[in-house]
């Protein structure tokens, strides 16, 4: 079995059939469509390759190599053992559990054969020198769930060197997916244990420049420009967003650099001889702090790569890039997946003072006003330009009265753009440098579509709060597909209520409850006001929108917030925890089983309005497993709710694991389930929704994110429940909206200023499905 699999052993491969290999499998043997056999990472390194790219060469080491492992050891029998007692709620023990899991694989033998095959295939790699190092990475498969929600939590290994310190590096990259870490969030999720990974190895590049490039203008959409940025060192400087890197426009077609932005950059990364470490090298009396990182020379072969890639491709790319000795290598390509159809060439007639994410269409003039904390929120008068840092659901009543927002940090599913769309306010976020750039007085315009902050009034007739956009023939649109609404203020509640819309898909309980309370944390509340009031507000709430929308319904998604969310609230601090990622922490369901007091209170609440308004329901979010559920419902079920059969118990699909767990949530009672493709989406690929980090690589039309929706689509049909989606996308591509209806969705969701874009869309993809099947007939 010594030796590498070819290209046509690896065909073999993807069939999953009897008697699988195990070996090694050279980057030039595979393509994009082995991603289940050697994961997403080791199959986009080999779709690279075969386009003649300069990637540094490498092999994976397949899933199926695990398990012949795990086979030759009898692991699996001890492993499940382990698995079934693991204790995630208590520390100790569940630290105890992740030892012994992983010292069973790193005791564990390597079988002859496949010791021999990966020790050929390195000895393939790195020839006769003696000083050559490879990276040696985990490779998760798409089907997997846990690449996607635990991205970056798996050990890698650099600087690894030698035959014996390669298979060690194998095996601790193996027993990486038993940590402690990993296995808390995989319990807390209801994802499986026991998730076994591919291994990349790949010839270590000892970057002495690196960065990063896309073929279109991320920020302009200009499809004429490409923008390479490099800095000092290692790449992960600059995919931290911890040094600023120097930055580079250049002309697609002539290859002109048209400008150059050199910047201070403070420190490197570099590799240091222990494997899998970094170093900081401080460049503050270094000549390369302030000198350019790339030639003239380097920046015209980039481009030229950077074109060959898009071309290959067929679409605009976002691209890694490392130089080591002369020579450039690209490490990554994937598709810049956040422009718009219609990417032009900027207008060069505006001073662009700022450039972001577009979160919040419209546009809006306005002086600016700086603010560094909700408590200055005297100082914001309405129509003001609000520039801040970030929110938080604090600053709710200060963003009411700007005619615009923005912030250095945020994605596009970050509170500020969350909360702008619901205000219909124009948004820019992620600008990282607004708060340095905007000067409180100073008179801009903020286009929330393009991302853009520009000095003075714009000329356009449209500069103000963008109306929503009516159809010319959305009046008379009759469509089988529900359209529902995403609504939290209850001021909006008549206006939306007017609309051609079926109901409310989702009522946010979180910006309700911040206007009710005062924005005190509950707690701090009760402790002033108590119950009785608590309730009464809430319910006040309620019943404006259950009261606007009769008899269609409205789903109220009970309280969300998040850990540090409720921490900024008054008197938050003394009643939260710190978690170092509240986005996946104690929030939704869970929360409710382990503070049943509170959750009671919003249940009166929704128990007193439906005594009047039978058409608002519960929604539950952010349901991990069945336990949890099970104990939720109880709750509600000894509420004065419990008695209601009316009413509808929905679930918000948001964590992977709903995939596996919907037919135990339907036997406990559950009548609808809606897809937050905004949580799916992040918990799918590993990314922070609400991180400008990330750009691209936060798109929820994603082939794993769409497979997990059809997925759940498919099953709720086979379970008689109703299936909706309330996330962002569809409110943002049509195209999605229409694939929603082609696989047979109840009911689409979307923000109030798409309302008439979306019937629109579902009406032409219910025509198109009809006459299709009326021509195959």
């Amino acid at each position: 079995m010594n030796g590498l699999l070819n290209a046509r052993d690896v065909r073999a491969v993807t069939s999953f059939g009897p008697g699988v290999e195990t070996r090694p499998i050279p980057f030039s043997a595979i393509r994009h469509g082995d991603v289940a056999v050697v994961g997403g990472k080791g199959a986009n390194l080999g779709e690279m390759k075969a386009a003649g790219m300069p990637v540094p060469d490498g092999f994976v080491l397949p899933i199926h190599a695990y398990t012949a492992f795990c086979t030759h050891n009898e692991l699996q029998p001890r492993i499940n053992t382990l698995l079934q007692g693991l204790n995630a709620d208590d520390s100790a023990k569940l630290d105890a559990s992740a030892a012994s899991l992983r010292a069973l694989i790193l005791g564990g033998a390597m079988p002859n054969e496949l010791r021999s095959a990966i020790n050929d295939a390195y000895a393939a790699l790195v020839g006769t020198s003696v000083s050559a190092r490879v990276a040696v990475r985990s490779s998760a498969t798409a089907e997997d769930t846990a690449e996607f929600s635990f991205a970056g939590m798996f050990e890698s290994f650099l600087n690894v060197s030698g035959g014996d310190a390669l298979l060690n590096a194998v095996q601790n990259c193996w027993a990486s997916t038993f940590s402690a870490r990993v296995l808390f969030y995989r319990v807390k999720q209801g994802l499986p244990l026991d998730m076994p990974v591919a291994v990349v190895v790949q010839r270590m590049v000892e970057s002495e420049k690196s960065g990063i490039m896309f073929t279109t203008d991320p920020t302009s959409e200009n499809a004429s420009h490409m923008v390479i940025d490099a800095v000092w060192g290692l790449g992960e400087s600059i995919v931290q967003g911890a040094v600023t890197p120097d930055h580079h426009i250049v002309d697609k077609r002539s290859g002109a650099v048209l400008s150059s932005t050199i910047a201070n950059k403070e420190f490197l990364l570099a590799s240091d001889d222990v494997a899998g470490k970094m170093t900081h090298v401080a460049l503050d009396t270094d000549a390369r702090s302030g000198a350019p990182v790339l030639t003239p020379s380097e920046l015209d072969t980039l481009a030229t790569l950077a074109s060959r890639a898009e071309a290959h491709y067929g679409v605009p790319q976002d691209m890694e890039f490392a130089i080591a000795g002369g020579a450039i290598y690209l490490t990554q390509s994937r598709p810049i997946t956040t422009l718009h159809a219609s990417a032009a060439p900027h207008d060069a007639t505006v001073n662009v003072l700022v450039r972001g994410l577009g979160a919040s269409p419209g546009k809006a003039t306005g002086v600016v006003r700086l603010l560094t904390t909700p408590a200055e929120d005297a100082q914001l008068r309405a129509g003001e330009v609000l520039v801040t840092r970030m929110t938080s659901p604090d600053w709710v009543p200060v963003m009411r009265r700007a005619a615009a927002i923005v912030t250095d940090s945020g994605g596009m599913t970050s509170h500020a753009a969350i909360v702008a769309r619901e205000l219909g306010l124009p948004c820019v976020v992620g600008t990282h440098n607004a708060t340095a750039t905007l000067a409180s007085g100073t008179l801009v315009t903020v286009d929330g579509r393009a991302g853009t902050v520009v000095e003075g009034g714009a000329a356009s007739e449209d500069t103000a709060v963008a109306a929503p956009r009516t159809h010319p023939d959305a009046a008379a649109v009759l469509t089988a597909t529900r359209l529902y609404v995403n609504l939290a203020e209850p001021e909006r509640a008549t206006e939306i209520a007017a609309r051609d819309v079926d109901g409310v898909g989702l009522l946010r309980a979180e910006f309700m409850m911040l206007q009710a309370l005062e924005g005190q944390h509950p707690r701090a509340f009760l402790a002033t006001k108590g119950a009785d009031e608590f309730v009464l507000r809430m319910a006040r709430s309620l019943r404006a929108f259950a009261e606007a929308f009769t008899p269609r319904p409205v789903i109220y998604r009970a309280m969300d917030f998040r850990s540090n969310e409720f921490r900024n609230l008054a008197g938050g601090a003394e009643h939260e925890p710190n978690e170092a990622n509240p986005m996946i922490g104690y929030r939704g369901c869970f929360r409710y089983t382990k503070e049943p007091d509170l959750f009671a209170l919003e249940l009166r609440a929704l128990a007193e309005v439906r005594a009047q308004f039978t058409n608002i329901h519960l929604m539950i979010p952010f349901v991990r497993t069945p336990h949890e559920l099970e104990q939720c419902l109880a709750l509600v079920n000894a509420s004065p709710l419990g008695a209601d059969t009316t009413m509808h118990r929905w679930i918000m699909a948001e964590v992977p694991s709903v995939v596996f767990h919907l037919p135990a949530y339907s036997r406990l009672g559950i009548t609808g389930v809606s897809i937050g493709s905004n949580d799916l989406t992040q918990l799918m690929l590993g990314v922070d929704r609400d991180s400008e980090l990330f750009g691209a690589a936060y798109d929820e039309r994603d082939a794993a994110v769409l497979d997990a929706i059809h997925s759940i689509i498919r099953e709720c049909h086979a379970l008689g429940l109703t299936c909706s989606i309330c996330g962002q996308a569809p409110s943002v591509h049509a195209e999605y909206a229409e694939q929603l209806v082609r696989w047979g969705i109840d009911s689409i969701s979307v923000n109030a200023d798409t309302i008439d874009q979306a019937r629109h869309t579902i009406a032409v993809a219910e025509q198109r499905i009809l006459l299709a099947r009326a021509r195959d007939n």
